[in-house]
């Protein structure tokens, strides 16, 4: 699955991020607001009806605190997504959020797993390992960066904290890891007039500064009659 493309900012870059965690945090207001207990649509592992989680967990979170850790870091991640990789950006979020949802079921230990956060391993784990295998300098500062900022997450793939869900970050660890390598992306290299195929040296507004032994040419009288000159004057002091 290759395709070619540029770095560009676009209305979608952002938008598209702030309006996926605006709704996250609409269903949690609608939550309390109506006294809902919607953990019940989370991923509970080897049943059949907890599949249904595969799809809605994502915009459920316990607690305050819960939905403010995974908004933020969901937000700039997907900035990152929608800016260097647009053309995979939704195939990355849609797959990624089935396919790390059902690892979880299959994995995961008999609870309720919510919570947008095995997507933000999917897309973190992606960031990182595609930019890596790029070669582009672009994308490879991307996944330094990445490591700078939320490098730290790797820790919690393990059971290293109870009650978190691990199963579903390692799930997105993995699934994330797995597109790095799937979607074949080449950025498109900037290119030089000199680069182009219809070149010509001669009409080079550049080169033609210069003669054939590469030595600076002067100007011409006539050159000279035309330039602006401009002379300053300077009054003293009494």
């Amino acid at each position: 699955m290759n395709s070619n493309y540029s770095f560009r900012l676009t209305s979608g870059v952002i938008g598209y991020p702030i309006l996926f965690v605006l709704l996250i945090w609409i269903v949690f207001w609608a939550e309390l607001r109506f006294g809902l207990d919607l953990k019940i649509y989370g991923i509970y592992p080897r049943q059949f009806e907890g599949l249904i989680g595969v799809f809605t967990s994502v915009f459920i979170h316990g607690s305050f605190s819960h939905l403010c850790n995974n908004s933020i870091p969901l937000f700039l991640l997907s900035v990152c997504l929608f800016y260097f990789y647009k053309p995979v950006a939704w195939k990355v979020i849609f797959f990624g959020v089935i396919i790390s949802g059902i690892i979880t079921w299959i994995l995961g230990k008999p609870a309720y797993h919510i919570g947008a956060s095995g997507l933000i391993y999917v897309l973190m784990s992606f960031l990182l390992f595609k930019g890596l295998i790029s070669k582009h300098y672009r994308l490879i500062a991307l996944s330094f960066t990445v490591i700078f900022l939320y490098g730290g997450m790797i820790w919690y793939i393990f059971p290293v904290k109870a009650k978190m869900s691990w199963e579903g970050h390692l799930a997105g660890f993995v699934t994330g890891l797995i597109f790095a390598f799937l979607f074949k992306i080449i950025p498109i290299k900037d290119k030089f007039s000199w680069e182009d195929e219809d070149y010509d040296e001669n009409e080079d507004l550049f080169l033609k500064q210069f003669d054939a032994d590469g030595n600076f040419i002067e100007l011409s009288d006539n050159s000279k009659e035309n330039e602006v000159k401009i002379n300053y004057k300077f009054k003293s002091e009494d």
